[in-house]
């Protein structure tokens, strides 16, 4: 049996999650590394950065090391109508990193669900998302937006992409000081500016949100994201912490990919979204198919980074021993250890630029504690 205490962090989610993606009825899904770089030159837009590593393989066909999981299942994906494909994977992807702006091996587990998606079909994603986030950390928040209302009030500007795509840019980094701004240059009439600025400040306990938008849904795109919207919410009150799933439309996707629901998940202690994920019906008819799909990507690769910056020794044991010492109780002992959480480096003297919490002197009657560093 594998002892999850010798385990990363991140590899340990990786079981719990595949043990509850399996548990709803989604499939491995297993693909290359590579793919035709055409895939992500039709798409660029679609990916969180447009830096992907190619070579020509020995057909001379451009190849790349994938940065995006999705692309690849939509690519193989064929519509069967009736039905519902549900996949999970754990895949690398390949992307520049925003601390170090090089290139990096990212761990990545999630979920897609595709077909003909409807209330049941969101509602399980979203609760797998919450759970996800749940068998991470007590302490998450699962922010849910829609893209029907941002939609809907674009449609009143009647104005170019270029406006939509930066007062979406201005909406997600919850700047509304510019608003008024880019209003101005598009002439974009004051009182829709003003409903803009006021949809930024949109977010928190389910239930004011509701209210607070109500004045909002003038059109039918918009009523009808509230109606969805609210039989969500009736369905979210019925589960475990739904008082830690809130509303944010500060939540913004690209609509030339996304629309429905759009939603991030947040642990505590992880400042960087961990979770992120929605409905991308537009990629999938972008992509040649007729039905819909929602999704989301966990980003493991967090936890660990977060856990080793946050680990001011590098074990919390060193169990010292020496020839005397009886082998079997020596694994006993570092084993109890293991047990407790704790990682535990068996060594015969103190390497110098190893640092511990503990240092130990094992003996076959017990153990002695040489030094306590806090």
């Amino acid at each position: 049996m594998l002892d999850e205490s010798i385990l990363k962090r991140e590899e340990q989610a990786v079981f719990a999650l595949r043990s509850l993606y399996s548990g709803y009825g989604y499939q491995p899904y297993k693909m290359s590394k590579f793919e035709e770089y055409d895939l992500y030159a039709r798409n660029k837009d679609f990916l969180v950065s447009d830096s992907v590593i190619t070579f020509t393989d020995t057909n001379g066909k451009l190849m790349a090391l994938k940065p995006d999981v999705t692309l690849s299942i939509i690519k193989n994906y064929k519509d069967e109508p009736g039905c519902t494909q549900r996949v999970y994977y754990n895949e690398n992807v390949y992307r520049v990193s925003d601390e170090t702006h090089e290139y990096k091996e990212i761990l990545q587990t999630g979920l897609e669900c595709m077909g003909e998606i409807d209330f049941y079909n969101l509602c399980e994603v979203l609760r797998l998302a919450a759970e996800s986030l749940r068998s991470l950390s007590g302490d998450y928040v699962l922010a849910i937006s829609h893209m029907g209302f941002l939609a809907g009030l674009l449609k009143e500007a009647d104005a170019d992409e270029a406006f939509s795509e930066k007062v979406s840019g201005l909406i997600a980094d919850k700047n509304a000081h510019e608003i008024p701004r880019l209003c101005e240059e598009y002439q974009v009439s004051p009182e829709l500016c003003e409903k803009l600025v006021k949809f930024i400040g949109i977010y928190g306990r389910r239930d004011v949100v509701l209210s607070e938008l109500e004045p909002f849904c003038e059109g039918e795109t918009m009523k009808a994201a509230l109606e969805e919207l609210r039989a969500l919410s009736a369905e979210l009150d019925t589960w475990k912490d739904s008082e830690k799933i809130r509303f944010d439309f500060s939540l913004v996707n690209d609509m030339r990919y996304y629309d429905g629901l759009v939603f991030q998940g947040y642990v505590a202690g992880i400042p960087d979204v961990i979770l992120s994920g929605g409905q991308y019906d537009r990629l999938m008819k972008r992509m040649g198919r007729k039905s819909g799909a929602i999704g989301f990507a966990l980003y493991l690769d967090l936890l660990e980074a977060f856990q080793s910056g946050n680990r001011s020794f590098d074990v919390d044991v060193i169990l010292l021993y020496d020839e005397d010492a009886d082998l079997t109780l020596l694994k006993e002992m570092a084993e109890s250890y293991q047990k407790k959480g704790l990682s535990v480096s068996v060594q015969k003297q103190k390497p110098k630029k190893l640092s511990c919490r503990q240092l130990v002197k094992f003996n076959n009657k017990g153990v002695e504690v040489l030094e306590t560093n806090d």
